[in-house]
């Protein structure tokens, strides 16, 4: 496909980096000369500086040949305008990134008005991953599947857990309820495990599990924490308020520390019923007087990842049971785990990746076919839920008797309001949803290229 990016900044570059490796024709529009240079050495593309929202430049970026246009500017105005206008000279799809929570309930109502395909709010997105986060503590992360009726967790295993020595071909008699192990994580090496693969402590393992089960596996494990019930936010920018106001109406006594007077003065008047302090987050002294080793949870937001890290690492020496940090550097995340701190979130990340699950989809040629992408152990396995359709190959047989690929797991298939873990005996049908879990530099477009090749 022919990709089109308004905006070469962080998040710009690391999209395109991301499509230009799965070998989509990718071109950059950015204001600054100094921009376009480095993306020229950096990645396999052109680039074209102008204005991206102007139609001459739309036009020199060959926009109504395009497939896809996304734009992730600065200025959520210039993203809808280019958007718009990339749509009106003949471009089928576009994404604009929308950070101004203010805008995204008339953006959502006139979408199809404003042409858009897709819209992305990263601030919200990762305020509902981090209060995903801080309701079940004993996951470092949790994503849903086939409409919430499944999930996958990733989890660290300690030598006290029920799983550690284990084979997988062994957890049947270890847990009273169905999970399935999908990927693991050892040191630096990534697994997709067959049933002989044993579990170490140290492991980073994740689950596939019913959600109505979730919870009951979690005391199986041995796993239960309390969610948390006290939680300091440092940062009061739109990430800040979105995770203050999930949390708040969830119950969850906050304090929000902002340094910004003006800025204090809209989110105390925005959420009364959380307590905004106006002071410098950084101060150990003040974090002490705030009783930070009462909270349940710390949440650095800054706009600084060293600030946030070094937040977080003393919400750790005071005891606090869970700290997350927002960063945006991919160096700082083994510094993170390095200094106990279990889960980071990047709202940059998260961005990235759902722009990239939207091309994964466009690149089927049923445009049903593939519903959603999740990137698993830092983006070298992914997890890809489909859409069974009828003319996918080996329908009605049993799994028995068809072969998949070689490192390709089907983790999943959701039926109706039933969730199974397929075995030998079960079978594809038309209309059921699948997860598959398989190495990224597979590049699995559509559900038919799981299955080997009948000799």
């Amino acid at each position: 496909m022919k990709i089109v990016i308004v905006g070469g900044g962080k998040v710009g570059f690391a999209i395109a980096r991301e499509v230009s490796a799965e070998g989509h024709d990718v071109t950059i529009i950015d204001s600054s000369r100094a921009v376009c240079d480095r993306l020229s050495l950096a990645l396999d593309g052109m680039t074209v500086q102008g204005n991206g929202a102007a139609l001459d430049v739309q036009h020199a970026a060959l926009v109504p040949d395009s497939d896809l246009l996304i734009a992730v500017s600065p200025n959520d105005e210039a993203n809808i305008l280019a958007c718009m206008l990339a749509r009106k000279i003949g471009c089928a799809n576009t994404i604009a990134r929308i950070r101004s929570r203010s805008y995204l309930d008339g953006v959502q109502l006139l979408r199809e008005e404003l042409g858009l395909s897709m819209a992305v709010t990263p601030d919200l997105y990762a305020a509902r991953e981090i209060f995903r986060q801080l309701q079940l503590p004993a996951f470092l992360r949790r994503e849903s599947f086939a409409k919430s009726r499944a999930e996958i967790v990733a989890m660290e295993v300690d030598a006290d857990n029920k799983l550690c020595g284990k084979k997988l071909m062994e957890l049947p008699r270890v847990l009273r309820h169905r999970v399935l192990v999908c990927a693991v994580r050892r040191g630096k090496e990534a697994f997709i495990p067959d049933g002989s693969f044993a579990i170490r402590a140290g492991d980073e393992v994740y689950l596939t599990a019913p959600a109505a089960t979730l919870s009951r596996t979690v005391d199986e494990l041995g796993l239960r924490k309390k969610h948390a019930k006290n939680v300091m936010i440092v940062g009061g920018g739109r990430l800040g308020e979105a995770l203050a106001e999930l949390l708040r109406e969830a119950g969850v006594r906050v304090k929000l520390i902002e340094q910004n007077a003006e800025r204090c003065r809209a989110l105390a008047e925005h959420l009364p019923d959380v307590s905004v302090l106006c002071a410098d987050g950084t101060r150990q002294d003040f974090l002490f007087s705030e009783n930070i080793s009462q909270m349940d949870a710390v949440v650095a937001l800054t706009n600084l990842d060293e600030e946030n890290v070094f937040i977080c690492m003393y919400a750790r020496m005071q005891g606090v049971p869970q700290a997350i940090p927002r960063v945006n550097r991919t160096e700082y995340a083994a510094v993170c785990q390095n200094c106990g701190i279990r889960s980071a979130v990047s709202p940059k990340d998260i961005c990235v990746q759902e722009i990239t699950r939207y091309v994964r989809a466009m690149e089927s040629t049923d445009a049903e076919s593939v519903l959603s992408v999740y990137s698993l152990l830092g983006g070298r396995v992914e997890a890809l839920e489909f859409l069974v359709t009828a003319d996918v190959p080996h329908l009605g047989e049993s799994l028995a008797s068809v072969t998949l690929q070689p490192g390709i797991l089907l983790a999943c298939i959701s039926r109706g309001a039933k969730v199974i873990f397929p075995g030998g005996g079960d079978s594809l049908q038309a209309g059921d949803t699948v997860i598959v879990v398989a190495p990224r530099e597979r590049h699995i477009a559509e559900l038919r290229q799981i299955f080997a090749e009948r000799g």
